[in-house]
């Protein structure tokens, strides 16, 4: 009886979050959301376009970007970090409330965290094949293509540089929502 009237005097205690701290995380979250969504779905479509054929030694190649699993998976991952990033938006806007379930804050936590592993393994693997194509790997006997290959290349390289910019926002928001959701548990 004496623990229960403790807790319930405890829980009475715990400082509420001022308006103006939960305004900025609600704010920093759409934000941080549309320009993940913005810049993954830029980074998807050059992607998308990123092809260039050229005639060498009489032979027509091609450079494109389903020629590779890596960058194929890169693709669909912004693709897919992109649409739930804009899903992930109603959440934020219904945590924006003033009685939302605390518990939320947890899964938003988790959202943002998946996320941000996942593009950090289509990063990580599109840029190792971007480098193997701009520098080749003479002990693997592999040449560079970006000598043949420019205009590709450069499409590639922006593709990663806003996927770059993608990832830095989930690992943003990753840490926001770790934070909101320790104080709302504390």
């Amino acid at each position: 009886m004496e623990t229960e009237n403790v807790n319930t005097i405890v829980s009475k205690l715990r400082p509420i979050p001022s308006p103006v701290s939960h305004l900025c995380f609600t704010a920093s979250q759409i934000w941080l959301r549309i320009v993940a969504a913005a810049s993954s779905i830029a980074a998807a479509c050059l992607m998308f376009n990123s092809r260039q054929s050229k005639v060498l030694f009489g032979t027509d190649l091609d450079a494109r970007y389903t020629y590779n699993p890596s960058f194929k998976f890169f693709t669909i991952m912004n693709v897919v970090a992109s649409v739930l990033s804009l899903l992930s938006l109603l959440p934020v806007f219904s945590l924006g409330r003033k009685f939302s379930n605390p518990v939320n804050y947890f899964f938003l936590f988790i959202h943002d965290l998946i996320l941000t592993s996942l593009m950090v393994g289509g990063f990580g693997a599109a840029s190792a094949i971007a480098q193997v194509g701009k520098y080749g790997n003479n002990h693997a006997g592999w040449m560079p293509i970006c000598d043949n290959f420019g205009k590709f290349c450069h499409k590639v390289m922006a593709s990663l540089i806003l996927s770059l910019l993608s990832t830095i926002c989930y690992l943003l928001l990753t840490v926001i929502s770790a934070n909101k959701a320790r104080e709302v548990s504390d």
